[in-house]
């Protein structure tokens, strides 16, 4: 029986081998929510760097958009930020536009999970999409969570636990303590989730910056339930 397992930060990686596993990457504020909405709405592939400069040049070379991001703010002299709403503005049509995106902690940690079989983008937008390529896959799965300079972030755990949830019992969620302590704090907040994630260090921070309304966007379950980005090549593509 396939595994889940949850690594809660890039920085602990080099204790997990990657090969033949799911890597699932998870940046729930807000780079993972904003690629799947992204996608979701039409942009044909994204490109996601690691550094503002990879991200210029991407976007002079693919003639693509650029949105950027660093310490919750919209980096200057890009298109975007790191808002899902970039992608929902009328004012700015995306579909059929290709993306590349830099973020603080998210587009970082997908360009250190690269070794696995393959790689996903999840947040709770997308939470059926994932967990139906797992079962698709029956492969172990590693949900690696961005988390925040480093450091933990509830809210991307609790996407873990959430994925756990729903891929038991055809998945092995109970061998990892990182999986059980995800199911519990899923099970613990999941009936109130943004009341619950309002006491992460994370959601209050980007509160600060006057983005509430990305942080209730992000906790939509579902709203995206088919759109799947998977790492292909050199980017990221909606599964077809």
């Amino acid at each position: 029986m396939p595994k889940v397992d949850i690594c809660f930060s890039p920085e602990l990686l080099p204790l997990y081998d990657l090969r033949g596993k799911v890597a699932v990457i998870v940046d729930i504020l807000r780079a993972s929510s904003t690629i799947v909405t992204a996608l979701g709405e039409g942009v044909t592939h994204v490109f996601p760097v690691a550094s503002l400069d990879e991200c210029t040049a991407y976007g002079q070379e693919h003639g693509c958009m650029t949105a950027a991001e660093r310490e919750g703010l919209p980096a200057p002299g890009f298109d975007l930020g790191n808002s899902p709403f970039g992608f929902l503005d009328a004012a700015r049509p995306v579909r059929g536009r290709a993306l590349t995106i830099s973020t603080t902690n998210g587009t970082a940690a997908l360009r250190r999970s690269l070794a696995a079989e393959a790689v996903v983008v999840g947040s709770f937008l997308n939470l059926e999409a994932v967990a139906a390529f797992a079962r698709q896959q029956q492969r172990d799965v590693l949900v690696v969570c961005a988390g925040w300079k480093g450091q933990f972030c509830l809210e991307d755990t609790v996407f873990g636990g959430a994925l756990a949830e729903r891929l038991a019992p055809d998945f092995d969620v109970r061998s990892s303590d990182a999986t059980l302590a995800g199911l519990h704090l899923w099970q613990q907040g999941k009936k109130d989730l943004s009341a619950y994630l309002l006491q992460s260090a994370h959601v209050r921070r980007l509160n600060s910056l006057e983005a509430s309304k990305d942080f209730e966007f992000c906790l939509r379950v579902d709203a995206y339930a088919n759109v799947l980005p998977v790492w292909q090549e050199d980017r990221l593509v909606a599964q077809g």
